[in-house]
């Protein structure tokens, strides 16, 4: 069986980057709302911001991840991007607030979600290939 592989654009005022997604439950309600334009709160070395997609968590989803993981964290409706430490890591590890819904990764290196103020205006959107 052939996964359906979802890409997604993600821009801020600084910058942009693409993801490509997994066929998930959670990416097909996503992908199902966008475009969408959110705002960008940061916490330690990630960004999130809500989309107002309500899921519920996903059995394989996980707390501690790569940088660049592009995550959704049902707690708070908001997909979450992890490029290093947050205020509850141990150690260089991606510590989400909770265990989040593994989405996919994204398509460059996450060092450039560092661009990202907190406040900024953030829109997801389906990528055009």
């Amino acid at each position: 069986m052939q996964t359906h592989l979802t890409r997604i654009r993600i821009s801020w005022p600084a910058g942009h980057l693409t993801a490509t997604l997994d066929d998930t439950p959670t990416t097909r309600a996503l992908a199902g709302t966008l475009p969408l334009t959110s705002t960008a709160c940061t916490w330690g070395e990630e960004v999130y911001f809500d989309t107002g997609v309500s899921v519920s968590r996903e059995t394989d989803a996980r707390q501690v991840v790569e940088p660049g993981t592009v995550a959704f964290w049902t707690d708070g409706d908001a997909l979450a991007l992890p490029y290093g430490p947050t205020p509850i890591s141990q150690g260089d590890e991606c510590r989400l607030a909770s265990p989040c819904n593994i989405l996919g990764t994204l398509d460059a290196d996450p060092r450039i979600l560092a661009t990202v103020r907190d406040g900024d205006p953030v829109r997801v959107e389906l990528a055009n290939d």
